[in-house]
């Protein structure tokens, strides 16, 4: 059995642990090994925008988890995939750039979390970005981060929508991550020059020949080990080879929202009933680890349109072959871009003093074929899609072990729609997209409502349409939850483990509320400013981020 010792062990590759791996390594003072279950990153597909569909469904990039039977979506079990592979989710997403809403923050600070607020979180934001607006007061010219616009590329009935919401009566705004943040908008992109920026490739690949990070892939963690409570190293395998690894200063799970709760039970940290259920010893009860599991849940509406879409680019292998030449040439058309183009924060009343819904408009309507080799397969007409997720759900599930064995996937329980407040955001989600719809700009280029279709119109209707088509957007967070109270989080305001040393938790996991938008931006933010923390704990002094923020 191998033994080897490090000043940090980094649990988990994704979004959160490719940056803590250059933060900590950067000053040359600390040894740092990063941990990975899956592979290497080395393939075309994940640096191609719509590489996502290669990795969708693919045992070999991705846990592509379900999620236990959910009683208020008739008994389905959700698909909720998980990239297996350096880079984590943020290898196989489909690279929407957006934060969220500044009162997400506001409401992490508001649940005990001192500088945690929208003004404490913001330049973090800007210290990760290298923004198209260039150095504002909202964004950063000089992070790791590219962020690119779709305004130039983006499909012509993307602009259709924005009129369409115009009309409508919402506003248009033309930075989603700006001042304005309700509206209609053109999404950015995590991407340079049409490949994918993540953190993997912009944080972790340039430093891999530091000599005091050490990087393992295809290895898998057991469980945390301790001396009394305190945390000194991990168990772990490779190949049926037993791994030992030891942490002079931490050990920190970033493992995410399902795996790194499930370290967490497997090692001795959790309900005690659960881990006694499981024949797990305690070695400190916390009950809330896994609890707080909380996700968006999306549902789509297919149209069939009057003009050409997406669909009619890329239909056929002809079409394909050219959108395949324009990218490989010049790093242009649908190819450099997400699917998802265009959308926004919406209210769903005028009751909601907040947006407290996202939108997608895609100018391309598609399924992806549940296989390994799943290509993005438009429908077999001129089509386009729009969907809506609520964008913060009060619905709480959890995340537990299943056995004592790591092999074993967790049980993931989304417990959706279980608040008359998601049910009401349900209805009203169904009810603004027909109103968006019904607009002079997009009934101009709508034939038809294909799905769910003209029958579809009481509230009644429009649940049961949610809870029959209605899928995980894959955002999960929260079931190691940041705050004061051990009863009810698991972290503290500086991510430490509560009643334990030596044991930091960096990922979407400890989000205590969901953020209104697409989960990779923030996480990114809680790496950057988690790797601050873990730094000035060790005596550091770390570069002042600026304090520059926005007026809210």
């Amino acid at each position: 059995m191998k033994n080897m010792e490090f000043d940090y062990i980094i649990v988990g590759a994704g979004s959160a642990g490719c940056i803590l791996a250059d933060r900590l390594t950067e000053s040359g003072e600390h040894s740092v090994l990063l941990l990975e279950a899956g592979g290497a990153d080395d393939s075309f597909w994940f640096k191609i925008p719509v590489g996502f569909t290669k990795t969708y469904y693919n045992p070999e990039f991705n846990w592509m988890y379900y999620s236990e039977p959910e009683a208020q979506l008739n008994n389905r079990s959700l698909y909720c995939p998980r990239g297996k592979v350096q880079g984590g989710s943020g290898s196989i997403n489909a690279m929407i750039y957006v934060r969220g809403q500044p009162h997400d923050f506001d409401d992490w600070a508001r649940a005990g979390n001192a500088g945690w607020g929208f003004r404490d979180v913001l330049p973090y934001f800007r210290r990760l970005e290298s923004h198209w607006a260039g150095d504002t007061e909202y964004h950063g010219a000089n992070g790791k981060i590219s962020i690119s616009s779709m305004k130039d590329g983006a499909h012509p009935i993307c602009g259709t929508f924005l009129e369409g919401a115009r009309q409508a009566g919402y506003p248009v705004t033309g930075d989603i991550n700006g001042a304005d943040c309700e509206g209609a908008t053109i999404y950015d992109l995590n991407a340079r020059n049409g490949q994918r920026s993540s953190s993997s490739f912009e944080y972790l690949h340039p430093v891999l020949g530091r000599k005091n990070l050490r990087v393992e892939r295809n290895v898998s963690v057991s469980r945390v080990l301790f001396e009394g409570k305190r945390a000194t190293g991990v168990m772990a395998s490779r190949n049926g080879e037993s791994l030992r690894f030891g942490a002079k200063r931490e050990v920190i799970l970033s493992a995410g929202a399902v795996d790194s709760p499930k370290l967490m039970q497997l090692s001795g940290l959790g309900d005690a009933a659960l881990l006694a259920k499981h024949g797990i010893p305690v070695v400190h009860a916390l009950p809330a680890v896994g609890k707080n599991l909380q996700d968006h849940l999306c549902v789509s509406f297919y149209f069939r349109a009057t003009v050409k879409t997406l669909n009619d680019e890329l239909g056929s292998l002809i079409g394909k072959a050219r959108a395949a030449m324009r990218y490989l040439t010049a790093r242009k058309g649908p190819l450099s871009m997400s699917v998802n183009q265009s959308g926004g924060f919406f209210k769903g009343d005028e009751e909601e003093t907040e947006p407290n819904l996202q939108l997608y408009f895609n100018p391309l309507s598609y399924r992806i074929p549940k296989s390994s080799k799943a290509q993005l397969e438009p429908e077999p007409y001129s089509g386009f899609l729009l969907c809506f997720n609520p964008c913060r759900p009060t619905s709480r599930g959890s995340v537990e072990i299943a056995s004592a064995r790591v092999e074993d996937a967790a049980k993931i329980s989304i417990n959706a729609l279980t608040t008359p407040k998601d049910l009401r955001e349900a209805v009203q989600g169904s009810k603004l997209v027909r109103k968006i719809m019904s607009s002079p700009a997009l009934r101009g280029i709508t034939a038809e409502e294909i799905s769910p279709g003209p029958d579809v119109n009481s509230d009644a209707d429009m649940l049961d349409y949610f809870r029959d088509q209605s899928g995980s957007i894959y955002h999960l967070c929260g079931s190691c939850a940041m705050g004061p109270d051990a009863r009810t989080a698991v972290v503290d305001e500086r991510l430490r483990v509560h009643g334990v040393e030596g044991l930091r938790i960096v990922d979407a996991s400890i989000f205590p509320n969901i953020t209104s938008g697409n989960l990779n931006a923030p996480t990114m933010m809680v790496a950057e400013k988690g790797a601050d923390m873990v730094l000035e704990d060790a005596g550091m002094v770390v570069e002042a981020v600026s304090r520059q923020a926005a007026l809210v």
